[in-house]
């Protein structure tokens, strides 16, 4: 192994995250720095970013609130955190297997997150209104349930995006957080679908950090079989399960 020391933004992209997380996770002690030089600049070794990539394939997530387990998705016991896709190429599908899981999670007082966005954001709330004791227009109200799409533009600005809603979803003490991701309204933020794959990539080294379960949404009538085919690579999570229960 190389002992060469690299700096925040090397760093970064070694990890194909934000400087603002590098940062944070360096600050909290998470991810092993040095100070070097007059202006007691970071510094970080390739053998301590790997030790940092093998303890997130761990699942150290940080702390969990007590009797936390496994999340049912679609049948399937989920463990946290987890970072899934699923394809559907028809708008019930779609509904099929997130709005029990976001229903579970508002049910439960755990922090939830749609992004979509018009008529795609509109066809979950009234899914959602139907589950027995969910008002997601009052979770929406109340801050439980935050939906609409991510602002930025780049895969970097986006995971900082993600970076500050963690924080503020944990700043009460230990949970679990339920994100469900409308791709095809996340595909808006970015310049082309092969930038958008970048992000994913480095969304699925980050949430390793943080107690979640993460659902991606898949159309398939709108992406092609080149976005497709990345999507299910960049969700390694997807092959510990049968993928036929993901597919809708």
């Amino acid at each position: 192994m190389s002992a060469k020391l690299l700096n925040t933004a090397e760093d970064a992209r070694f990890l194909r995250v934000s400087e603002g997380s590098i940062r944070r996770w360096s600050d909290a002690g998470q991810l092993m720095s040095r100070r070097v030089g007059g202006r007691r600049e970071r510094r970080f070794s390739e053998s301590d970013l790997l030790r940092f990539l093998n303890r997130d394939a761990g699942g150290q997530a940080g702390p969990l609130p007590d009797g936390a387990g496994p999340i049912n998705l679609g049948g399937a016991r989920v463990p946290v955190p987890s970072h899934l896709a699923t394809l559907h190429s028809d708008d019930a599908s779609a509904l099929r297997m997130t709005v029990p899981f976001l229903a579970g999670g508002l049910r439960a007082g755990q922090p939830c997150s749609l992004v979509a966005d018009n008529e795609i954001l509109e066809r979950y709330l009234d899914a959602l209104g139907k589950e027995p004791g969910i008002d997601p227009r009052s979770a929406v109200e109340n801050g439980q349930l935050r939906t609409g799409t991510i602002g930025g533009g780049t895969s970097a600005e986006a995971l900082e995006h993600w970076e500050q809603y963690f924080a503020r979803a944990l700043s009460n003490g230990p949970t679990v957080i339920r994100i469900v991701g409308e791709m095809v309204c996340e595909r808006k933020m970015f310049s082309s679908d092969t930038e958008m794959m970048r992000y994913e990539e480095a969304f699925e080294v980050m949430v390793r950090r943080y107690p979640v379960v993460v659902v991606c949404q898949y159309d398939v009538r709108e992406f092609d079989g080149q976005t497709i085919l990345k999507a299910l690579k960049t969700h390694p999570d997807l092959f510990d399960f049968r993928l036929g229960a993901f597919l809708r």
